[in-house]
């Protein structure tokens, strides 16, 4: 297991007096300073249990510590597990792959979409927030194309640069072949299971 971002703390309560949520989202949005914002989709098996079959949990440390280190949001969207199949298709859709099928014949296999995710909630929650113009923290075209249609305008986009490993090469050789992903895959790493502790 992993410790989810250990430099992330979290801050005491707010002073009487002291700026809300919104008055410092507001400040951002006025200032020259484009807010990065990750939209990253709920993933029991990388997110919570740490495996290197996808590179799910690492984009999530990463994002994390980029946001910690330099200001913005995360939108953790949940009931979009297995890029929005469900736990249980994404079950079925390991199996698949495991008889060699790649993540994205699995899906059609299954007759599932390819990526049955949807962002409307997720740019309602920037909307909210004031967050019309943001630096998109992400490899996917499509979060970008599908929050533009939904009246989010993303200046840039910021990469999530997380190894490639032995265990989830061929997933993220799919995601940058099939699905338009913006991957730079060096050579893999290969994983030790003491690397990951619990706090």
């Amino acid at each position: 297991m992993r410790t989810l971002a250990p430099n992330i703390s979290l801050s005491p309560p707010l002073a009487r007096g002291a700026p809300t949520l919104g008055e410092l989202t507001r400040q951002l949005v006025g200032s020259a300073v484009v807010p990065l914002v990750r939209l990253h989709s709920e993933c029991l098996t990388g997110d919570v249990f740490g495996s290197y079959r996808c590179d799910c949990g690492e984009q999530l440390d990463y994002a994390l510590e980029m946001i910690h280190r330099r200001g913005g949001t995360l939108v953790y969207l949940r009931g979009q597990e297995g890029r929005g199949i469900g736990l249980a298709n994404k079950m079925r859709a390991y199996s698949l792959q495991e008889a060699g099928a790649d993540t994205v014949e699995a899906n059609e296999q299954l007759g599932l979409p390819v990526d049955a995710r949807d962002y409307s909630a997720a740019a309602g929650i920037l909307h909210s927030m004031g967050l019309n113009r943001i630096a998109l923290l992400s490899n996917n075209p499509l979060k970008q194309e599908e929050l533009a249609r939904h009246g989010i305008e993303v200046a840039r986009v910021v990469a999530t640069e997380v190894p490639a490993r032995s265990e989830n090469l061929r997933y993220l050789k799919t995601k940058r072949d099939r699905m338009r992903h913006a991957l730079s895959i060096s050579n893999p790493t290969t994983s030790h299971p003491t690397e990951r502790t619990t706090s």
